[in-house]
């Protein structure tokens, strides 16, 4: 026996609100990086809750789930603009042809739908929303909504069952993506992202309770999920980029600033995804055997 299971994911849990909970202030402060640390905090609790939700009562977690999922939105927005913004800041440093033909247009449209979205977090923040899901999140770890049950189970049993769950998700979507259409693939990779960011975070919480295997499996999976993130933040600057040089064209103006700027993340979206093939084949063994 390795323990009671409610113990140890409350344990596993109360780390990420720890996370969420540290990065309010920064988010407040607008510190660099802090909506992309609350935003992952945010997303990974609600991952990790959605993988043991057996093990609570299911009404509150799923309810405690939606809110959360509303913030992660929120805080998307936001970080959505920011990374634009450094993407084409970094991209027109590549190109100083460009940046002449186009000054820094591009990233000061970005920061500015980060300054707005900000603002938006901000309000929502000092809200009632957010002030009652913070003390729901809060009492995940000081009364946590356990099925006694289930939470007397052997840890490791429910933490084996529970990363296997996510392992074979992420195999269905890795071996259904190889049937879909090429007009379907770019979202069928993004449900593969997910679905392994799904077995990071819930393989990660259970490596003090399954030791290496558990971290051998995060550790892929993230490898998979930072491949994929990287070709679907080529893909939707690309789509940005190609949104605006319609503008300009209706305008009449030149586009090959922009066209070569598409082109480069056309390359950046097809080196991402060459790594991914080979980061899949850990798929095919029992890690949990």
């Amino acid at each position: 026996m390795s323990g009671a299971a409610g113990p140890a994911v409350v344990a596993a849990l109360g780390e990420d609100v720890d996370r969420l909970l540290a990065a309010e202030p920064k988010v407040r402060a607008d510190e660099p990086d802090s909506v992309h640390q609350m935003r992952v905090a945010t997303r990974r609790l609600r991952s990790v809750l959605r993988s043991y939700r057996k093990v609570f009562h299911r009404d509150e977690i799923d309810a405690i789930r939606t809110e959360l999922r509303w913030l992660a939105g929120l805080l998307g927005i936001a970080r959505d603009a920011e990374v634009r913004a450094d993407r084409f800041a970094a991209l027109l440093d590549e190109y100083p042809d460009v940046q002449r033909h186009l000054g820094r247009r591009l990233v000061s449209a970005e920061r500015a739908a980060y300054t707005d979205a900000h603002r938006t977090v901000l309000r929502e923040l000092d809200g009632e929303r957010y002030a009652l899901l913070r003390a729901r999140v809060v009492g995940l770890r000081t009364d946590p909504p356990l099925r006694r049950k289930r939470a007397r189970r052997d840890a490791d049993r429910v933490f084996t069952a529970a990363v296997r769950a996510d392992l074979r998700r992420l195999k269905a979507h890795v071996d259904a993506e190889r049937d879909v259409e090429e007009t379907d693939r770019v979202e069928a990779l993004h449900d593969i992202r997910k679905a392994a960011k799904r077995l990071r975070y819930s393989a990660e919480a259970a490596t003090d309770i399954l030791d290496g295997p558990a971290e051998d499996l995060a550790r892929r999976a993230k490898k998979v999920q930072g491949v994929l993130g990287d070709h679907r933040d080529a893909i939707e600057a690309l789509a940005t980029i190609t949104a605006r040089a319609e503008i300009v064209r209706g305008h009449g103006a030149d586009t090959a600033p922009y066209d070569l700027l598409c082109a480069a993340e056309v390359e950046a979206a097809r080196t991402a995804l060459a790594q991914y093939p080979s980061l899949v084949e850990f798929l095919n063994y029992d890690y949990l055997s």
